[in-house]
């Protein structure tokens, strides 16, 4: 976790990538722009399971991944397990007073951040969603109200998470009736850039505190 030195004017809860862990997010969070806001930035970890395409090693992982389509990452079960565990630490932070939360990631995290947000009917002030993709999308009813503000980033030539897919998510998202979604697509693979983290900089500020360009 890392607090604000005043109190905090919102939480943002963070989801790492396949294989990766905390430490990963940290480093975005230290590269964003957003000194003038009172964040607290909470860090998870996954849990460790045997992930069946990097031949069943065990790492952290929301979920386990079969194949590279986008139908082999739909194993729903793990899916559930990790909301479950997400929404947990989401209510403990409503419980200890904060009423300004985030769900973000990057990667199979910024799918947990998607999917755990849809299937809430607590407000959640805003969706990061960071070379991702909405997974289960076919099932979802989605619960979030339509005014939740998201923010999603793609790579454009991104071999990992195909750009394909996340033109597919955000149509859902669109489709759904989110009105108040932000998407950018950078030239660059599976990673961040510099661009992505001053425009989710500005997202961030304009979300907290309601500032304009």
């Amino acid at each position: 976790m890392k607090e604000p030195q005043q109190q905090a004017e919102a939480c943002i809860i963070w989801m790492h990538g396949l294989g990766a862990d905390a430490s990963d997010m940290m480093g975005l969070v230290e590269q964003l722009s957003v000194e003038d806001l009172a964040l607290r930035h909470i860090f998870l970890d996954a849990p460790t399971r045997p992930v069946t395409l990097n031949n069943g090693l065990v790492m952290r992982a929301w979920y386990d991944i079969v194949g590279m389509q986008l139908t082999d990452r739909q194993d729903r079960e793990g899916i559930e397990q990790s909301r479950a565990l997400i929404r947990q630490v989401f209510q403990d932070q409503l419980n200890a007073g904060n009423d300004q939360i985030f769900l973000a990631g990057f990667s199979q995290g910024g799918a947990m951040a998607l999917y755990t947000a849809l299937n809430m009917q607590t407000p959640v002030a805003g969706v990061i969603a960071l070379s991702a993709y909405l997974p289960l999308a076919n099932s979802i009813k989605p619960e979030l109200a339509k005014k939740t503000p998201i923010f999603m980033g793609s790579g454009q030539y991104d071999p990992i998470v195909l750009p394909l897919w996340s033109k597919q998510s955000v149509a859902w998202l669109i489709d759904a009736g989110y009105s108040e979604l932000t998407s950018h697509t950078y030239l660059m693979e599976h990673s961040i850039c510099t661009e992505e983290i001053r425009d989710l900089s500005h997202w961030l500020k304009t979300q907290v505190k309601g500032e304009q360009e």
